[in-house]
């Protein structure tokens, strides 16, 4: 087991494909928000009120 995680941590590929997911992660979650910033508010219903 720990020679596992010792080769996955050693292994130039495996690490370059982790850093490429995480930074794939962290671009859509920037464009979620930044989709939530910049978004048209809905009006409101007058029935609401």
């Amino acid at each position: 087991m720990i020679n596992a995680i010792i080769s996955l941590v050693y292994d130039w590929s495996m690490g370059v494909v982790m850093i490429g997911l995480f930074a794939l992660v962290c671009i859509i979650l920037i464009g979620v928000l930044v989709n939530f910033m910049t978004g048209k508010k809905k009006e409101e219903d007058p029935q609401d009120s």
